[in-house]
């Protein structure tokens, strides 16, 4: 895993939360695990860290981390029968044409340049993977390619089997514009409903200016609640009290385990119909819908919703025990 965000993160990090839990399960499954990770990682396996926690750290110190990297998979990939990469690509070049196993997995869209390089090169047992069809589909240039969802632990997620008619709808996420939150704030108060925002303010300039200008002057804490960035616990404890999570993103979304999390609390999911939301939400868990008005349509007829099915429904497809299998299947 790259450094940046220490393995397991104490807030945002979705893809350290997963390789976090990916490596927890492989040994529960009996196998033996090293992650290679930034300062601070830990599993219950070995961990090796490197580099430095700094999602702006320069290109010099990227640089140095693949050479760290290329140096220890040289001398130990002989050790290893399978290297599960959700780092760079580059970090597998020494290996490539290696004997051992290689999964190289994307939870972002992906370039198809770096894919057709790769694969010029001699290779060998080297499968890629993105977490939605939708995002196989940015990337899936050369090579073979799987399709393997992404994962959260429902044993951290506490179901609520009922909400009152007044409870509030919730938004989590990180805070740009992409993510649609000044459309959830929208739809909220022309349903007459509480609306719940959670998440880190992004530090670039333009989604900085995005949250003070057009985010923070609506947050009145009553009708419309800023509640900061969550961790796991405050997380679930949110999102089991909400009638519904909104999801009205406005990019092409490669996942979004957000809604996986509303889900294994029982609260159904209203989502713009982008990128893998088709893919994640049934009618069991959700609406998926493409406007506004739409949206603020199925807020008001959520009363169908079975909450336990919507955990057992997001249980049967999400879970750690059986993504994790899924993805040592494509070695077995």
């Amino acid at each position: 895993m790259d450094p940046g965000i220490p393995v397991p993160p104490l807030l945002y990090g979705g893809h350290e939360r997963l390789v976090y839990l990916f490596a927890e399960e492989y040994r529960k499954l009996g196998h033996q695990v090293t992650l290679l990770a930034g300062p601070q990682s830990d599993c219950s396996g070995k961990t090796v860290t490197f580099g430095t926690n700094d999602l702006n750290r320069s290109k010099w110190a990227r640089f140095k981390e693949a050479v760290f990297v290329w140096s220890y998979l040289r001398k130990n990939h002989r050790s290893f029968d399978l290297i599960h990469n959700f780092g760079r690509l580059i970090y597998l070049l020494p290996v490539l044409n290696a004997s051992v196993n290689k999964i190289m997995t994307y939870g972002r869209p992906v370039s198809a340049r770096g894919i057709k390089i790769v694969n010029t090169l001699p290779n060998q047992n080297l499968i890629f993977t993105a977490c939605s069809n939708y995002c196989v589909s940015t990337g899936n240039a050369a090579g073979t390619w799987k399709t393997v969802y992404n994962t959260i632990d429902f044993s951290q997620y506490e179901l609520n089997e009922n909400v009152d008619a007044d409870a509030p709808l919730m938004f989590l996420g990180r805070l740009d514009r992409v993510k649609g939150v000044h459309t959830a704030i929208k739809v909220a108060k022309a349903t007459n409903n509480k609306l719940i925002i959670a998440g880190n303010i992004s530090h670039t300039p333009d989604n900085f200016a995005y949250f003070k200008t057009e985010i923070e002057p609506q947050v009145d804490n009553e009708q419309i609640k800023y509640a900061g960035a969550l961790n796991d616990s405050e997380k679930s404890n949110y999102l089991r009290k909400a009638k519904a999570l909104l999801f009205p993103i406005e990019w092409d979304e490669p996942f979004g385990m957000v809604m996986i999390e509303a889900m294994a609390c029982g609260t159904p999911v209203i989502a713009f119909n982008r990128g893998s939301v088709p893919e994640v939400v049934s009618k069991e868990t959700g609406v998926i819908v493409d406007t506004p008005d739409e949206m603020a349509h199925a807020i008001n007829n959520l009363n169908h919703f079975n909450r336990i099915g919507c955990r057992t429904e997001a249980f049967k497809k999400f879970d750690v025990n059986k993504i994790a299998n899924d993805y040592l299947d494509l070695y077995k």
